[in-house]
């Protein structure tokens, strides 16, 4: 069975602006099914890192929250802590850059609230009894909200091909313990040459896994149980994940965190992607190359699964731009993403979100 798929292009006029549209676009994907009077809403966005430039402008996002209060509900903008060390891997840190991205109340006419506490810990174990995890660690205040709206920008991905909603929840809605849980199956390292011996990893472990030896902190993989504190910890960024995993069982794990992030939240849902400044990797770098495609529009779909599978077709019908990091696929048609990252097969995370009952591949896209 197909789900629809609404699409608005970047095309505006006096009559109806780009801002009239999303919300005309949000009404038609059921915005007002989503949310109910009283209901406080979480609208999940990426904050972006600082130095990026490709994240959903602000002003957008401020458009979606208006369309929330008209339903009479009461949004909050979210996002999580990053896993590796940089200018988000805590709350303070990361509230901060949102701010400087342009994420303020004044902009965005909704408070702020990291969705996993402090230090990425905040959180709650969901079953999901998928075929390779049985249960996630989803942020605490996805969990509480009662309705979510997730508002991705549709880009490259250097790990999972693309990122669209379905990255935007399964990994932008997991703690720090369930970042580490999709990325990795061992400990954490240490960076001697940064390692200074201050003990502050070894005072944050609850499990008893880490020692200073010789001046250095030393990890026991046997006694690890992968939370990753431990890089929230330090200060120097002398510890960091060790990224081991297949990019194909990455997608799989992230697509059954996505089903976690919609847990009880059934008919209480909406995702839009914007396939605007599609650019080869993730927005948590600190810089963005140009767009490998010119911006094509915005989808929205109570069907996550749909959506993204719209937004990949849209993307490889369009003409690729030259001199970019797009190296093959130009022409209309052309797979874009293998043109970015040839090794990635990006088709694994729709297939596995489709097998696993979070939505369907097949889609009827409906243009407003």
């Amino acid at each position: 069975m197909s789900s629809k798929v609404f699409f608005a292009d970047m095309r505006a006029g006096a009559r109806e602006n780009l801002f009239a549209k999303i919300g005309r676009l949000m009404k038609e994907a059921g915005v007002e099914d989503a949310v109910a009077p009283g209901d406080l809403v979480a609208v999940k966005v990426h904050f972006g890192e600082r130095g990026n430039h490709t994240f959903v402008r602000p002003i957008f996002v401020r458009r979606v929250v208006d369309e929330i209060k008209g339903c009479q509900g009461k949004p909050f903008l979210t996002d999580s802590s990053t896993l590796y060390p940089g200018e988000r891997k805590e709350a303070v840190s990361a509230l901060t850059c949102a701010i400087e991205n342009g994420f303020a109340y004044a902009v965005v006419g909704a408070p702020l609230i990291m969705l996993d506490g402090i230090k990425g810990h905040n959180a709650k174990d969901v079953q999901v009894d998928g075929e390779i995890l049985k249960t996630v660690n989803i942020g605490a205040e996805i969990l509480e909200a009662d309705s979510l709206v997730a508002v991705s920008h549709f880009k490259c991905h250097e790990l999972t091909g693309f990122g669209g909603t379905l990255k935007n929840l399964g990994m932008g809605c997991s703690s720090r313990t369930g970042k580490m849980q999709q990325h990795s199956t061992v400990a954490p390292k240490v960076g001697e040459r940064f390692c200074n011996g201050c003990e502050a990893c070894l005072k944050s472990c609850a499990h008893a896994a880490i020692a200073i030896i010789e001046g250095k902190a030393q990890i026991d993989p046997a006694a690890c149980v992968g939370c990753s504190r431990c890089i929230t910890a330090c200060q120097r960024k002398a510890i960091n994940i060790q990224w081991n995993e297949s990019a194909s069982l990455v997608m799989r794990k992230m697509a059954e965190y996505a089903k976690g992030a919609l847990h009880g939240k059934k008919g209480k849902t909406l995702f839009l992607n914007f396939i605007t400044q599609v650019s080869p990797a993730c927005d948590c770098y600190g810089h963005a190359d140009a767009p490998i495609v010119n911006d094509i529009g915005i989808c929205a779909s109570a069907d996550p699964v749909a959506l993204d599978q719209a937004c990949a077709d849209l993307v490889n019908n369009a003409r690729g731009n030259q001199d970019t990091a797009l190296a093959s696929g130009h022409e209309p048609g052309g797979d874009k993403f293998r043109g970015v990252h040839p090794e990635i097969d990006w088709e694994v995370q729709l297939e596995h979100a489709e097998k696993i009952g979070m939505g369907s591949r097949k889609y009827e896209l409906v243009k407003i």
